[in-house]
């Protein structure tokens, strides 16, 4: 019996069997001293893989066919089996890698991988410290050929075996998505962003988009929205706000149908997260605060974004729409005589709607007063004046005040706007 040094994963994968001496047999003192962790070879096997060894190390892989298949004839004990699966793994992995380099748009068909994988990732002599890259290229082999439940067990497998790969998490990730189970993966991947986070690594914004697509997908409205409020917490630009927005409650077939009230906080979500995008965002958005009877916000909103440069200088159905707008604004006058009334009142309708003006004068104090008396005598819808409240506070920078009102708004779609502009606090500084 010959005594080899163990072969490294490493050769197999890449430098291959060409790092494996093959001579011939050992003194009887030196094989004492390696006999501990070296490999035992017959001597059939050992003539066998000396043979198939130079020319696979030269890569003619045509020639080394029928060597590699000499070994694998001769191959009686483990270790024999262990080194024949490592050269015909390597022969194969060869042979692909050449095909794929001569014509990169051919198919590859990793098939006849699985063979010998499946012998190493079982033989014990296998060394412990390359079992686990095994597990992981085994996975991989499934997983390319959409066998998803067992990709998943052996990545798994791969995980326990402390296998550390960057893609590995994703990985487990997208086989359980792939094999339906949308909630699981999903989670999954909850858990890798937070163990990311908890370790200073920021995820990939990737990981959110691919978590809001395959949810969105399976129609799971509230993990939708739940990965969307996540995806823009973690990374705030305005054209992630825009677009997360839009697809919850502005475009055909959103998630959320939409009231125009609640459609004329969503737009002040946008104009607060600086996601207005275009002259049709601000004036849809200011039509919303015509038609609510607010004409302060309406023109100011027009403003900014003529002064922006986002509403074109030569709008004219922008400057029509800001005319009637402070023509409006200047004949309702002062609100403190309606302030009034709405503290006399029986109920607080009139004091939600003072301070809905209030809010589109930039009065936020008095805005919030107003709302919280409506609160107080009742009579109103409270999940919106809250959310209004919520509003007000969150521009007065009373973020804990506004955290509290949001937090107090149920039922949808209402919670779920109110959840985007608590999403919306917590980035702010």
């Amino acid at each position: 019996m010959k005594i080899l040094p163990k072969l490294a994963l490493a050769a197999a994968l890449a430098t291959g069997m060409g790092s494996v001496v093959l001579t011939a047999p050992l003194s009887a003192q030196k094989k004492k001293e390696e006999a501990a962790g070296g490999l035992k070879l017959s001597p059939e096997a050992l003539k066998a893989a000396q043979a198939a060894q130079p020319v696979l190390q030269q890569k003619n892989y045509a020639a080394a066919d029928p060597l590699v298949a000499a070994v694998e004839a001769a191959a009686k004990t483990e270790d024999d089996k262990y080194i024949a699966a490592a050269m015909r793994y390597e022969l194969e992995s060869g042979k692909l890698f050449a095909a794929q380099q001569a014509n990169p748009n051919a198919p590859v068909d990793e098939a006849v991988l699985a063979k010998p994988l499946d012998a190493l990732i079982n033989s014990p002599s296998t060394p412990a410290a390359d079992k686990p890259r095994y597990v992981y290229r085994r996975g991989a082999l499934a997983f390319n050929g959409k066998q998803y439940p067992i990709a998943l067990q052996y990545f798994q497998q791969a995980k326990q075996l402390g296998y550390n790969d960057p893609n590995l998490p994703m990985l487990i990730v997208k086989s359980k998505i792939e094999m339906g189970d949308v909630a699981g993966g999903n989670a999954e991947l909850s858990s890798v962003i937070d163990q990311m986070n908890a370790s200073g690594q920021k995820a990939p914004e990737d990981y959110y988009k691919f978590a809001i697509g395959r949810a969105n997908k399976a129609k799971m409205v509230p993990e939708t929205l739940g990965w969307m409020r996540k995806w823009i917490a973690a990374y705030p630009t305005p054209q992630n706000w825009r677009n997360a927005l839009v697809i919850y409650g502005l475009q055909q077939g959103s998630l959320a149908t939409l009231d125009k009230n609640q459609k004329l906080d969503l737009f002040r979500l946008m104009r607060a997260s600086k996601s207005l995008a275009d002259q049709n965002d601000y004036m849809e958005y200011a039509q919303y605060a015509t038609d609510k009877g607010l004409p302060a916000e309406a023109a100011t909103v027009l403003k900014e974004g003529m002064a922006t440069g986002k509403i074109p200088a030569g709008n004219a159905t922008a400057k029509a729409m800001l005319t009637a707008a402070e023509t409006k604004n200047r004949q309702e006058g002062s609100l403190a005589p309606t302030e009034a009334r709405a503290k006399s009142a029986a109920d607080g309708k009139l004091a939600a709607l003072t301070a809905e003006a209030y809010y589109g004068q930039g009065n936020n104090a008095k805005a919030a007063e107003l709302y919280r008396l409506a609160l107080q005598k009742g009579g109103v819808d409270a999940n919106e004046v809250n959310t209004r409240l919520g509003i007000a506070l969150a521009a007065s920078g009373d973020k804990a005040g506004a955290k509290a009102a949001f937090d107090t708004v149920k039922g949808a779609p209402r919670a779920d706007l109110a959840s985007f502009w608590n999403t919306w606090l917590s980035t702010q500084a």
